[in-house]
């Protein structure tokens, strides 16, 4: 794998995740979707760590490193500490230390939670590209209906969507498969699709997506990480990244980016 080269920036590391990661096997692929999630931890976790997220042997994580053009752990991580350098937010230090104080207290987990929500607020900034919020709003101003669709875990956000738009008088559908129905045949040219997804990615959304972009209407994407399934279509992608504390990840990052469009796109509306 020498002759690949080694990513230089973290945008040629992205580039690089997204080529390789879907000929990946299934253990090397587990290692692509925790790096992706969770990029701001490798300048602060030890290889072991880093396997026992992904849920894999610490051998099966260094070689995805390798298939990334590194010689191992530590050149990977190096690249991330030296873009990092003073900059990443080391809020693991800062759990731990909660942790110690009060373990398992009510307390101690609003503290926990709260400090995980403020870490994904500060990173939302990081990932939302003005552009890219300013391409998404237009696309569904401009819909004669926002579809909406957002299964398990986006299904909060998906539901606090088309409840916002239905207060601002923005014609909108949420789409929720309940009772098996689909109601795609719905969708009508000059509609647009909002689709809301993270690992572990909805199939009924992906289907969704898919179908919608096979009609070449435009489609808004909320999700997690660079190998999401959704960057296969060509979709307008806002990207979250929620902090997690143990195996629990709240919204409030997406949440804030959810009200943030709905407010948006109310406003960009021509009034009646």
């Amino acid at each position: 794998m020498g002759d690949i080269g080694v990513p230089a920036t973290i945008k040629a590391f992205e580039e690089r995740l997204l080529e390789v990661s879907e000929s990946l096997p299934k253990r090397l692929r587990q290692c692509a979707d925790y790096v992706a999630a969770n990029k701001d931890r490798i300048a602060v976790s030890t290889v072991a760590e880093m396997a026992e997220g992904a849920g894999v042997q610490p051998s099966a994580f260094m070689r995805f490193c390798q298939i990334l053009g590194f010689s191992g752990f530590s050149e990977m991580q190096r690249l991330f500490r030296d873009s990092y350098v003073g900059g990443w937010p080391d809020y693991s230090t800062r759990l731990d230390h909660l942790r110690e104080k009060a373990e398992g207290s009510p307390s101690a987990l609003l503290a926990e939670f709260v400090e995980a929500g403020r870490t994904s607020l500060e990173n939302l900034l990081k990932t939302i590209e003005p552009n890219t919020l300013e391409q998404a709003v237009k696309i569904l101003a401009k819909a004669q209906m926002i579809h909406i669709i957002g299964m398990r875990r986006s299904f909060p956000v998906a539901s606090y969507m088309a409840y916002a738009f239905e207060k601002m008088n923005v014609p909108a559908m949420l789409h929720s498969a309940v009772g098996r129905l689909e109601n795609r045949n719905a969708v009508r040219d000059g509609d647009a699709l909002l689709a809301i997804t993270f690992s572990p990615y909805t199939t009924d959304t992906i289907d969704m997506v898919e179908a919608v972009s096979a009609h070449g209407l435009p489609i808004v994407a909320i999700t997690d990480t660079i190998v999401s399934p959704l960057r296969k279509f060509p979709a307008t992608i806002l990207s979250v990244s929620e902090v997690d504390f143990g195996a629990f990840r709240s919204l409030s990052a997406t949440l804030c980016l959810a009200i943030t469009l709905a407010v948006a796109v109310g406003t960009e509306r021509p009034e009646k």
